[in-house]
């Protein structure tokens, strides 16, 4: 996926989880930050911040924050980027070659995924995570306790019993990770959730994706290490 019209700015604050200030050009901008998390480690004052202008003219904001620099790493932090990237990902036949549907936010029974996917005689539904924290190389998630995440991993396992296919994958948004962990210290009970889901059948994936200022994509499988001996 692309992005148009990147400016690169400092980051001075963010008074609430979807506004951030930042300095543009020496001047104070107000941004949407398309990210609802956290994001602590990332979004620190006087960082290196990336931010998509708008030309639409009834937006409440004329930019929108979607990459940062942690060090010399650069981390796109959209929430909406993994699902975007997943599907070009699929359509180029990145889980199934050739797959017949590709059909986003698909309900089955009380649950609604964020793919649903068809492909000769596979039928299967996947939920995507998009991962921003790491740790000496590491990408964990979730960076705070998620429940709505630990439902879906069970809704999932729903899914196997009922014959289908069924895939979560973490999109890991930057580069130079070695293997994808859950976070423990943040909520063990999504561990547990997904070492449940892989003994009934659910496929656990992670990529990261090549980044740069304007673009992202999915790019190299990660190991998943589940933290099952501990």
């Amino acid at each position: 996926m692309k992005y148009k019209n990147i400016r690169q700015g400092i980051f001075l604050s963010r008074p609430n989880r979807f506004i951030a200030y930042v300095e543009l050009d020496g001047e104070v901008v107000k941004c949407h930050v398309k990210n609802t998390g956290r994001c602590k480690e990332l979004l620190i004052e006087g960082v290196t911040v990336f931010l998509e202008e708008h030309d639409n003219p009834n937006r409440k904001t004329k930019y929108s924050l979607i990459g940062v620099k942690k060090g010399d790493i650069l981390i796109n932090m959209d929430s909406q980027a993994p699902n975007k990237v997943v599907e070009e990902w699929l359509k180029e036949g990145g889980l199934y070659a050739n797959p017949s549907l590709v059909k986003r936010e698909k309900t089955y029974g009380n649950s609604r995924f964020d793919f649903y996917v068809e492909a000769g005689e596979k039928r299967c539904f996947i939920e995507v995570k998009g991962v921003t924290l790491e740790e000496e190389q590491i990408a964990k998630f979730p960076d705070a306790p998620t429940e709505r995440g630990i439902k879906h991993i069970k809704e999932l396992c729903d899914c196997r019993k009922d014959g289908y296919e069924a895939y979560i994958i973490f999109v890991i948004q930057l580069k130079g990770i070695v293997k994808f962990e859950p976070n423990i210290q943040t909520q063990p009970e999504f561990q547990q959730a997904l070492m449940k889901a892989k003994r009934e059948g659910v496929h656990i994936l992670a990529y990261d994706c090549f980044v740069t200022q304007d673009e992202l994509w999915i790019d190299q499988k990660i190991d998943v290490d589940l933290k099952e001996n501990m």
